[in-house]
């Protein structure tokens, strides 16, 4: 088989932006189908991932793999009977209480379920001309799950313009001053929330209105002002030029529906450290422990002067604080045992919310629920992005610090925040330590462009230029592939255990770490994708020591979601 890059076909099909229709799953397969060379070690052909045409997930790249509504294993149904609302735990946030309230009122039938669907506004998930692949799955066939939440300051109607002041700002496109990553581990074991503060300077990417066509130009702005070109798919794009996370989902809340939601759950635990008020945000609290709700809880979550410093970091911290208290509320089910307050948390939950197509049903939020019960409330941790001041505007407004490009690399490679990975442990069939690579000339090695971004078209020949340095190193059947691909780091895939330490040799002859070496079901021979951190040169660029990588950076500011015990630190100067 001819050796071939395909940059330009990578090229076209980077810059055509959103996909349309996906082509049958004979005709992908056709385009994927790896090279295979007669001699070559390689694992046999198998059936791979369903292609689109049998579940792909709407809006997702053709050939995505896909396992499940959002983006992890099969999920089951709600139970047709009603049963399990008060027996099952709810979990997580707003699709949690949505999927418990469906359990609850199920008797109700497919009027009130319909009723429901009616409730939610959906919007385009990525409005950018371009997006990342999404993340590859592993080799249980398992892909990480990442969701951005945003909480929208919209005044367009009178309720939001009662709770939020500011009636000149009516007419104003909102901002989306909340804004927080949650990325679920494949297995679904753990979960990671990373919060980017409002007033962060980053590169906005062009993104184009669906609605009525304006196209907004690629600028520097802070990244709470994307929502105003075109919407929260402006947003999603911006988020993934910054971190290289492709994102799978968003979820967006405006301020009546944080009352709403707090009202219906019953109250929010926190806890002041001292007497604290706000006259900006209305908040007034006494020293000690609070239930807030309704109003009160909107005031917390908007605090900025009361709390530690006054800036917007430490809003974000009392808004981890209040999310992990609900978290654990929830969990518990002690606010979810009655039908007529689940029903009331539907209702609110529904009409709060504004999701992706992706989401853009009960079912699909149920399912999402299904997925995030799984995880135990002491492997949830949030984080802040760490940042510094930024030069062009130090007073106000920050940028990522080189720990930030740390923390977003932990979850692109889907370490655990909390530092409790697996570490050194051989996981079962994997290579033996006595098993050797074969022979270079032996090992088929398929070499793809991942070197486009968001902003940034791939590297025209990059994949050749790579499978040439491998061919030049004894790899003489190293090839490149014609599938574009697109995310932030090399990586080097196999299929099996008897082709690890053939991966590990074609990594080592790249100058590839050990950490970007890893088992996949979604590759068929070993693999390397060249991604946006390697567009040039002839050595893989050597990268600043990571440090203590296993765990988040303290510049973070991690806090557990099973913390019951932290105190919101309130700033002297708000005191009384």
């Amino acid at each position: 088989m001819q050796q071939c890059d395909g940059s330009a076909h990578a090229a076209a099909a980077h810059r055509a932006g959103p996909p349309g229709p996906a082509r049958s799953s004979t005709d992908e397969w056709a385009t994927r189908r790896p090279l295979m060379r007669e001699g070559a070690r390689t694992r046999p052909l198998t059936p791979g991932p369903r292609r689109p045409g049998d579940g792909a997930v709407p809006g997702a790249r053709p050939g995505t793999p896909h396992t499940g509504g959002t983006g992890g294993g099969a999920v089951a149904p709600p139970l047709p009977d009603g049963r399990g609302g008060r027996g099952r735990k709810a979990l997580k946030w707003t699709a949690v209480v949505v999927s418990a309230a469906v359990l609850a009122g199920a008797g109700a039938g497919y009027v009130y379920y319909e009723h429901l669907n009616g409730n939610l506004d959906k919007d385009r998930l990525n409005l950018g001309d371009n997006r990342l692949d999404r993340a590859e799955a592993n080799e249980f066939g398992q892909t990480p799950l990442n969701i951005l939440l945003l909480g929208s300051d919209s005044r367009a109607s009178k309720e939001n313009q009662k709770l939020g002041g500011a009636k000149k700002d009516a007419g104003r496109k909102p901002l989306a001053d909340v804004q927080m990553l949650l990325h679920v581990s494949p297995d679904r074991s753990n979960a990671s929330v990373v919060s980017i503060p409002r007033d962060t300077r980053v590169k906005i990417p062009k993104c184009t209105d669906p609605d009525d066509g304006t196209v907004y130009p690629e600028t520097d702005d802070t990244i709470n002002s994307s929502l105003q070109h075109g919407g929260p798919g402006c947003t999603v794009a911006a988020w993934e030029e910054l971190t290289g996370i492709p994102v799978d989902h968003f979820m967006m809340i405006d301020f009546a529906g944080v009352v709403s939601m707090a009202d219906a759950v019953g109250g929010v635990p926190v806890c002041v450290d001292a007497n604290v008020e706000d006259s900006d945000s209305g908040l007034k609290l006494t020293e000690g422990d609070h239930t807030i709700r309704g109003e009160q809880a909107l005031q917390w979550l908007r605090t900025r002067h009361g709390f530690e410093d006054g800036s917007d970091i430490g809003r974000t911290h009392g808004q981890h604080m209040y999310l992990n208290a609900m978290i654990r509320q929830l969990k518990s089910g002690t606010k979810l045992t009655d039908p007529g307050r689940l029903t009331s948390l539907a209702e609110a939950a529904t009409k709060a919310l504004t999701v992706d197509d992706g989401l853009g049903s009960v079912k699909k939020l149920y399912d999402l629920g299904e997925q995030l019960q799984k995880i135990p409330t002491d492997r949830i941790t949030m984080t802040t992005m760490p940042w510094q001041q930024d030069p062009q505007n130090p007073g106000a407004h920050v940028i990522p610090t080189a720990d930030a490009e740390k923390l977003f690399s932990m979850i692109r490679s889907d370490t655990p925040l909390d530092g409790r990975g697996k570490k050194g442990k051989k996981e079962k069939g994997s290579a033996r330590p006595e098993d050797a690579p074969a022979a270079r000339d032996g090992i088929a090695v398929t070499v793809l462009n991942g070197t486009g971004t968001v902003a940034q078209a791939p590297v025209p020949g990059r994949a050749a230029a790579v499978a040439g340095l491998l061919t030049a190193d004894g790899f003489t059947q190293a090839a490149a592939d014609a599938v574009p691909k697109s995310q932030a780091d090399t990586t080097v895939s196999y299929p099996s255990a008897d082709l690890e330490a053939d991966a590990k040799l074609v990594a080592e002859a790249l100058g590839v770490p050990g950490s970007a070496v890893r088992k996949s079901s979604a590759v068929q021979s070993v693999t390397v994708v060249v991604g946006a951190d390697w567009r040039e040169g002839r050595t893989y660029p050597e990268k600043p020591a990571a440090g203590q990588d296993d765990k988040a950076p303290d510049s973070a500011s991690a806090l557990n979601a099973a913390d019951d015990g932290a105190c919101m630190k309130v700033n002297p100067r708000y005191s009384w």
